[in-house]
């Protein structure tokens, strides 16, 4: 397995940064992108080859994607997220969440998946999330957001088996991560499920294991497998039940 090349996107922080280092540390090619300079400068000093870009920005993409060598497992985790009702959130944020969860993880799936039918080869691993798959209040936006990654994996799992490329989708819940401060500045949502956060090298193992082993999906933690199918039966009830616990601001 050693031999594969990999390409990671928000590769600079959170899970995006350790499955990066467990990448370079097992010995892939790897080819990371991000935004952070200083990290990227990191990344690269321990062995990937690494591109500055912004993935709100289709030029970016396209300039990193014509500089990748052919992939064989693309990590698609770049991902932002603003805790607030919809009414409450600015249109730039709103544009922001839609180019960086939606737009860009399609833009680059169509560009790589190319690459892989010829060679009818590859994997895919989509870092998404439990909002793709229950919505909770103050986080519309963002879950229709993750809710699109879902309806992604799904859909090109189907277009792409023929060519024998595999398809995973990760959910996890919500992850000790900065990400979490950048969604709630107030920290309330943090402070509220604090003793339910994933450890981000969890989620990172949890991700190595499915380029060993590729599977549909994984659901961290794994009783939100549970939780899914509840709510696709008895949507209600789970929205009642969840209503406390999910108490951003």
């Amino acid at each position: 397995m050693n031999n594969k090349t990999v390409f990671i996107t928000g590769a600079t922080s959170g899970i995006g940064r350790l499955i990066t280092e467990k990448c370079i540390k097992n010995g892939f090619t790897v080819y990371a992108t991000g935004r952070n300079e200083s990290s990227l400068q990191t990344l690269l000093e321990l062995g990937a080859t690494v591109f500055q870009a912004d993935m709100t920005n289709r030029q970016d993409i396209e300039k990193v994607c014509s500089q990748l060598p052919s992939i064989d497992i693309a990590i698609i985790n770049a991902g932002v997220g603003i805790f607030d009702n919809v009414f409450d959130l600015s249109d730039e944020q709103i544009d922001d969440m839609i180019d960086v969860n939606v737009k860009a993880p399609i833009y680059l799936t169509k560009r790589l998946a190319k690459q892989m039918v010829h060679r009818k080869s590859g994997h895919f691993i989509f870092i998404g999330s439990q909002a793709g798959k229950v919505a909770t209040k103050k986080a519309s936006v963002y879950a229709a957001s993750k809710h699109a990654i879902t309806g992604l994996a799904n859909g090109i799992r189907l277009e792409l088996s023929p060519f024998n490329i595999q398809v995973t989708a990760i959910f996890p819940g919500p992850i000790d991560t900065p990400f979490l401060q950048k969604a709630d500045s107030t920290n309330s949502y943090r402070n509220s499920i604090e003793k339910y956060l994933l450890k981000p090298e969890k989620v990172a193992i949890e991700v190595m294991k499915t380029i060993n082993r590729p599977v549909r999906e994984v659901n961290l933690p794994r009783i939100m497998a549970l939780t899914s199918k509840l709510y696709a039966l008895a949507p209600t009830i789970v929205e009642r039940l969840g209503s406390g616990f999910f108490n951003k601001k």
